[in-house]
């Protein structure tokens, strides 16, 4: 998904810092649960407050695509799948399936599952659900979500070029289902993972029509249902009792803020009034690490921040520049200096451990910072660029704080070590993204955040054909070898696809995302997933 800011734990602390900052990684029980420590003693009020960080578009799954939307969704709706802290594929609403060839699946639904009306969750509402995403009168911003994933016949239903019920998708009864894609899909399993990929009820819509997800008619299948809503104060959330695993549920009720502002997010948690934050500011993390540690958590995030060069425009088709401005970045300073809230240096497009596996690193990543800038300056000279005759373009990045900090850094890197003068150019979000897409920039910054935990949300992007390919970056070895991953989702043709990619430098990848969160020491089972969604079901208030 689309990034235009930086956005700032499992079952145990893996490490302590002498800060005290807590670093947590995924490795809690395989399922999905309130998992209380014995001994524990709970609080008598299971209630939490959260903050979300804006405004909610909409609850309608298919009618939004931010994580604003998808952070509540998450606790209100399930899937057939999920991911558990080890990014494993775990059950939801699917108890088990089946494929012989990762083309035709079999899906066995839980057969106790219930809609929060108390009705039975079947296979025609997973049905339904597919086949309103895709609607064209619908519109869905995931609209292309099954395009991607080659459901039978998605392209042409989104088209208007055929009927929903064309799709690749039947329930054989009540609690089984077929799902046929167009060809092997390795990771169609991780794509089910998603969000957008939750079920709705085909009879409250019906009923109900866009009137389904206010407070009076909102029909969920997740663990908290939709108690109440006041716009642009509050959502807020109640626990479930005809979920299918409410015995391992804790919290009873959990409300989200709309706060945007991260002084205002901090100054609330600070206040009590709030027991997780959105982020942490960057300006306060100093103070709040040195008085607060204890209280700060730190995850991976599936993500990488990185600059993107315009490849159709001189001098940046000639890849000895591409990799001479890569080679001169210090990843180190800007994601231990500059940021310093955690974040890692990257050296590659794929974030550490992205679909489990665990990639080999190009050469340099070993090398010192002085023997990349040499073979930087070498690249350079041989590109015909040196002190007679300095590089000089734009580089461009949409309004933020940190944006322009990281960006100042570059450039002084670029200056100091090649003598190159990169020019700060800044734009709104909007305007950058309208400049990037009709190729009006030389190099500029963005960022992207897996849709789902596969190397393939992240290489799919830059294929030659893509329309999310603002580099008009091309390889057909490379989108060959993307194409064969996605197929049977094997370790070697990613890393022989990112090997290429690396090679190519069509951007220069600067740090992987972090999650940053202030946490009240008496709320337990916090888990941040790679994607940044926290589960309410996992938490527990722990008596204070």
């Amino acid at each position: 998904m689309k990034k235009n800011k930086i956005e700032l734990i499992t079952k145990k602390i893996i490490k302590s810092l002498s800060c005290s900052i807590v670093i947590i990684m995924g490795n809690m029980t395989l399922s999905h649960a309130a998992v209380v420590p014995p001994g524990t003693q709970l609080a008598y009020k299971q209630e939490i407050v959260r903050n979300n960080g804006s405004e909610p578009a909409s609850l309608d799954v298919h009618k939004v695509e931010s994580d604003t939307e998808f952070n509540i969704i998450h606790d209100f709706f399930d899937g057939l799948v999920y991911t558990d802290n080890k990014g494993d594929i775990i059950p939801k609403l699917a108890t088990s399936w089946e494929t012989k060839d990762n083309q035709t699946w079999i899906f066995h639904l839980r057969k106790g599952a219930k809609w929060s009306d108390g009705s039975s969750i079947t296979a025609h509402d997973v049905v339904f659900s597919w086949q309103r995403l895709l609607n064209p009168q619908m519109g869905s911003p995931y609209g292309s979500y099954l395009v991607n994933a080659t459901v039978v016949n998605a392209n042409d239903i989104l088209t208007g070029k055929k009927q929903a019920e064309d799709l690749g998708i039947k329930a054989l009864d009540d609690f089984t289902l077929e799902v046929k894609l167009d060809r092997p899909v390795g990771d169609f399993l991780q794509m089910l993972a998603h969000p957008v990929m939750v079920i709705v009820s085909e009879k409250a819509i019906k009923k109900y029509g866009d009137k389904w997800t206010k407070p009076e008619y909102f029909v969920g299948s997740g663990p908290f249902k939709l108690s109440e809503w006041v716009v642009n104060e509050k959502v807020i959330g109640v626990r479930n009792p005809h979920y299918w695993d409410d015995k391992n549920t804790v919290i009873n009720k959990v409300t989200y803020l709309p706060l945007s502002s991260d002084k205002a997010d901090l100054n609330r948690y600070l206040a009590g009034e709030i027991d997780i934050t959105l982020t942490i500011p960057l300006e306060s993390f100093a103070s709040l690490k040195k008085n607060s540690g204890e209280q700060i958590y730190i995850s991976p995030r599936l993500g990488v921040y990185y600059y993107e060069f315009n490849i159709q425009k001189p001098p940046f088709n000639d890849v000895r520049v591409r990799q001479a401005l890569s080679l001169a970045v210090d990843r180190d300073i800007i994601a231990n200096k500059v940021l310093g809230q955690g974040q890692k240096p990257a050296y590659t497009l794929l974030p550490p451990k992205t679909g489990g596996f665990d990639f080999q690193q190009p050469d340099y990543a070993s090398w010192t910072q002085n023997q990349r800038i040499e073979k930087a300056k070498s690249l350079l000279n041989e590109a015909g660029f040196n002190q007679n005759n300095p590089l000089r373009f734009n580089l461009l990045y949409n309004t933020s704080e940190a944006h322009k900090k990281i960006a100042i850094a570059v450039s002084s890197m670029w200056k100091k070590n090649l003598g190159v003068d990169a020019v700060l150019q800044n734009q709104e979000w909007k305007v950058m993204l309208d400049n990037k897409y009709q190729g009006k920039f030389d190099v500029a910054r963005y960022g992207w955040i897996g849709d789902y935990n596969s190397p393939m949300s992240f290489l799919n992007i830059f294929m030659s054909d893509s329309t999310q390919n603002s580099s008009k970056y091309s390889n057909q070895d490379f989108d060959k070898l993307v194409i064969k991953a996605g197929e049977t989702n094997k370790k070697d043709y990613y890393q022989q696809a990112m090997d290429i990619f690396t090679s190519d430098s069509p951007v220069i990848t600067v740090y992987y995302y972090i999650n940053a969160k202030m946490v009240k020491p008496y709320l337990g089972g916090v888990y941040i997933d790679p994607r940044g969604y926290v589960s309410t079901k996992d938490l527990y208030i722990i008596k204070h």
